[in-house]
């Protein structure tokens, strides 16, 4: 087989065989070069044995929590419309698309049956009215009559009891005329008491018949506004599904109002986040879709957690009247808000949980490490507050401490990836 080779390589001409000794020679150089890369990033690595790591010099400063929020955008409105009744439409006045102002006219249903309903109870209370302004005039009338028979019949009465003492008439002439006398009291006195309130009561049933008629007319003629579909603010018209003629039912969704004059941005958080944000915030909200920046206030945080959804939720409104900007755009904002001032901190890979025990490695002055057992408080993404355990000024390390243990001694290499 090596006689082989050997023959082959000598048939191929000059050139060939250059070529395949320089791809040899390439070879052997990329090999030589791995090996002993290999060996001096292994030699670097361990440095005569210790532990190489990347350490952080703990300062005391202002604790950041960068919270990042996203979602889309929605309408500072979007109305359902639906008849509150039951009929035939007689007219539809929009279409897709259309502006429409607040109060204006969208759809017509017929209301033919209803008007001569209305006239019907109208023309009832009217001579509802008319029998209470009767019964005013006569109980009147009558009243003055029973009066004036009262007050003639007691006269007559005192009159007679004074001749009756001196004997001018007999007993049975006095009972007699005391008689009529207390039946016209007794006919007075059911007129006088039926009044209360200024109208008797005979007066007060005919008027609350023609009220009750009145407010039935009233009611008609509600209904039959009703039965004109308005727009209850201004917005454009996003949903259209009703023809004229078309039997329509109470309820039953037939357009939709979008108002886009102001837009919002919801989002939903976590809880540890949604605990410190705050109505009142400043953002500056991106939507990718249109390439732009705008400005935005938090106005919502929810106070409970949506229990479907395990997260809270917060509104955001954007401070812009761009036409461009449309319902359902994805949009990202970030908030960086000050959790705590003038306090100590460390990346979150530096604090090690052994143990229930929270500790992490400080370097000494002679390069050797110590485990601490410390306290934490506030957490973000990044870091971890250290209430107690560390000091202004102290070297923590934040990589490779699986290798080490109090009193090790370790090599520090900042240009190590943590």
């Amino acid at each position: 087989m090596r006689h082989n080779f050997r023959y082959n390589f000598q048939q191929l001409s000059r050139r060939q065989q250059l070529a395949a000794m320089l791809a040899v020679l390439v070879f052997l150089a990329a090999a030589l070069y791995f090996y002993f890369g290999n060996a001096r990033n292994t030699e670097k690595k361990v440095r005569h044995g210790n532990p190489l790591v990347k350490v952080e010099q703990v300062t005391r400063r202002d604790m950041m929590r960068h919270i990042v929020l996203s979602g889309q955008t929605v309408a500072d409105a979007n109305v359902a419309l639906a008849p509150k009744y039951t009929g035939r439409v007689a007219e539809v006045c929009v279409n897709l698309g259309d502006e429409v102002k607040a109060g204006q006219v969208l759809m017509v249903q017929d209301t033919g049956d209803l008007d001569i309903s209305i006239n019907q109870n109208a023309a009832a209370a009217r001579a509802a009215a008319a029998d209470a302004r009767e019964a005013a005039v006569t109980y009147d009338a009558n009243y003055i009559k029973a009066k004036n028979a009262y007050e003639l019949e007691k006269g007559k009465y005192e009159r007679n009891r004074y001749l009756f003492s001196i004997g001018a008439i007999s007993q049975n002439t006095l009972d007699s005329i005391e008689q009529e006398y207390m039946a016209s009291k007794a006919a007075f006195e059911v007129l006088a008491n039926q009044v209360e309130g200024g109208d008797a009561a005979s007066v007060q049933s005919k008027q609350y018949t023609a009220e009750k008629q009145r407010y039935a007319t009233d009611a008609l003629r509600r209904q039959r506004e009703d039965m004109l579909l308005r727009a209850p603010r201004d917005g454009v018209i996003g949903y259209r599904n009703v023809e004229a003629g078309a039997i329509v039912t109470a309820g039953t969704k037939v357009l939709s109002l979008v108002d886009n004059s102001h837009l919002n941005v919801d989002c939903a958080l976590s809880e540890s986040d949604a605990a410190i944000l705050k109505p009142g915030m400043e953002v500056k909200v991106t939507i990718d879709a249109l390439g732009a920046d705008y400005a935005g206030r938090i106005v919502y945080v929810s106070p409970a957690m949506d229990e479907s959804a395990k997260t809270y939720q917060v509104r955001i409104e954007l401070d812009t009247a761009s036409d461009e900007i449309k319902a359902g755009l994805f949009a990202h904002t970030a908030v960086d808000i000050l959790q705590r001032r003038d306090t100590l901190f460390v990346p979150k890979g530096a604090v090690l949980s052994r143990n229930g025990r929270q500790t992490l490695f400080v370097l000494r002055d002679d390069g050797t490490v110590e485990e601490r057992e410390v306290k934490i408080g506030l957490m973000n993404d990044e870091t971890e507050e250290i209430l107690d355990g560390l000091a202004d000024g102290d070297v923590v390390v934040v990589s490779n401490q699986d290798k080490l243990q109090t009193g090790i001694k370790v090599d520090v290499d900042n240009n190590v990836e943590g």
